[in-house]
């Protein structure tokens, strides 16, 4: 059936589509565009950047271009769907809407235990950002690592359980902390070149060896410039990098069905997205090798590497400046575990809502303040066995493997999702008058195209080779039986309906 056939369909007001929505619709536009600006910068950026820039030099910045540009081609795709029915609670609902319930099923259920490896990896990573910020004040918080894991997963359950609003508000709040911290080391790096400094060698806060003494200026960006110069594999590599710091940006398509005029928000706030990559990601990026050299980011004893916010904030002589990043670290990874508690409440209420056992329907129900208290809370419990994990080293290590495998799925999910949006734009549901995805055909095909390209680079390096098995093996094994149980249940169910005629 052609497009033009298809377009005839009239666009369902939202009133009309929230008959079964049983959320409130209490985010604004502002907190909205706050969320997909906190959606779009994580941890990575703070603290991961200087291990992409070791690996491939300045074209870095091509390579997060290039997967900004992708991630946004998938924004745009979810975005149609999105504003084609603004009261599902999530995406994932298209991919059993227009694939089948059975990979609805694998996709829902493998996104949510996604979220929660993920949330138990994060909640980890908010305690080590803490005793590491108080570390710079000469008090060790080592031991009470549990303590403040508990602390934070309380506190941002509160803030999910209190009202939609709430979650908001605090989301808007740490997004401009991340956002301040940003503006503010490009416009250190602008002035630090329009004056030529000049620094001297310094121990950077982070790093095993002293920093060698240097200066401001663009040609520590052009000098000896190469696309690969550590080799194309590790060209590759960066690839996978890269994506793992767009990770989540998806998350905006989650706020839709509690989003008030989502058909307004919802389109100005996906187009927005590639405007904050090249701000936020390109920019901060280029800002750091005007000031740092690229051949300076060398990787410590344990494999870790120094903050490049750090580097440029103690070369300008500002020695406080890691107290400042690790404060900011913190609300991005608190940002990240509270959208991450959100978005598993959202998954599980669905999946609960959409089943048929009477156990999991009881968890399908929103609270008096119009939030799912019950799958958020569940979410939230099995995050806090984190602090237990990580006691056992053997355990520990098996739950590595699985929490990196986590993030290899979401690339199945997300071609999911664009072939979803293929079969959207085939059906009778489509609207032309809609947020129409441009170029549709080939810009999905591309993206499709790119995951699978990144699924590839995992079998490349020895420590994501693992999560890209075990996830091919999720994939085979979960995806497998969604599929043919679906399929045989209706099987079974035609027969019966031909029986009893």
């Amino acid at each position: 059936m052609s497009d033009k056939n298809n377009a005839s369909g009239n666009l369902q007001s939202v009133e009309s589509l929230d008959q079964s929505n049983d959320m409130e619709r209490g985010l604004s536009n502002r907190h909205v565009q706050f969320i997909a600006i906190g959606g779009t910068i994580g941890t990575g950026l703070f603290l991961g950047s200087g291990k992409s820039i070791s690996l491939t030099g300045p074209s870095i910045v091509f390579v997060y271009i290039l997967v900004g540009v992708v991630m946004f081609f998938l924004m745009r795709a979810i975005g149609e769907m999105m504003y084609r029915d603004p009261s599902q609670h999530t995406f994932i609902n298209f991919i059993g809407r227009y694939l089948g319930r059975g990979w609805g099923k694998f996709a829902g259920w493998t996104y949510w235990i996604a979220l929660v490896l993920l949330g138990m990896t994060e909640i980890t990573a908010v305690s080590q950002y803490f005793v590491t910020f108080f570390d710079t004040f000469g008090m060790d918080l080592s031991r009470w690592k549990w303590l403040i894991e508990l602390c934070f997963l309380v506190v941002l359950t509160g803030v999910n359980l209190i009202a939609v609003k709430v979650f908001g508000e605090v989301e808007f709040w740490f997004s401009m902390i991340k956002i301040t911290l940003i503006v503010a080391m490009i416009a250190t790096a602008v002035v630090m070149i329009v004056i030529g400094y000049h620094y001297p060698s310094v121990q950077i806060q982070g790093a095993d060896a002293v920093s060698p003494a240097g200066h401001a200026g663009f040609d520590n960006l052009f000098a000896g410039f190469s696309i690969a110069p550590n080799g194309w594999m590790a060209f590759l590599m960066s690839f996978q990098m890269v994506f793992f710091a767009y990770e989540m940006m998806e998350f905006v398509g989650v706020t839709v069905s509690e989003t008030r005029n989502p058909r307004k928000v919802l389109p100005k706030a996906i187009n927005e997205i590639i405007v904050r990559v090249l701000i936020f990601y390109v920019g901060a990026l280029v800002a750091i090798m005007c000031i740092v050299p690229w051949t300076t980011f060398r990787a410590n004893k344990d494999g870790s590497f120094a903050s490049p916010f750090i580097m440029v904030f103690q070369y300008a002589g500002l020695n406080w400046a890691s107290a400042l990043v690790f404060f900011v670290v913190i609300t991005a990874a608190s940002s990240a575990l509270n959208s991450l508690l959100y978005s598993a409440g959202r998954h599980l209420y669905q999946i609960a809502a959409e089943s048929d056992s009477p156990a999991l329907q009881r968890i399908g129900q929103v609270s008096s303040r119009k939030v799912p208290a019950r799958a958020i809370v569940i979410s939230a419990a099995l995050i806090l066995f984190s602090p237990l994990i990580n006691a056992f080293p053997q355990v520990s290590s098996a739950f590595v493997l699985f929490s990196s495998a986590s993030s290899a799925v979401f690339l199945f999910i997300y071609i999911l999702t664009l072939l979803s949006h293929r079969r959207y734009r085939r059906s009778a549901d489509f609207i032309a008058d809609g947020f129409v995805m441009p170029a549709w055909k080939w810009l999905n095909t591309i993206a499709i195209a790119f995951f699978t390209f990144v699924y590839f680079t995992l079998f490349l390096a020895d420590d994501t080779r693992g999560s890209a098995v075990l996830g091919l093996a999720w994939l085979a094994v979960f995806g497998g039986y969604c599929v043919l149980h679906e399929r045989y249940q209706n099987r079974d169910l035609k027969n019966a309906l031909g029986r009893s005629k």
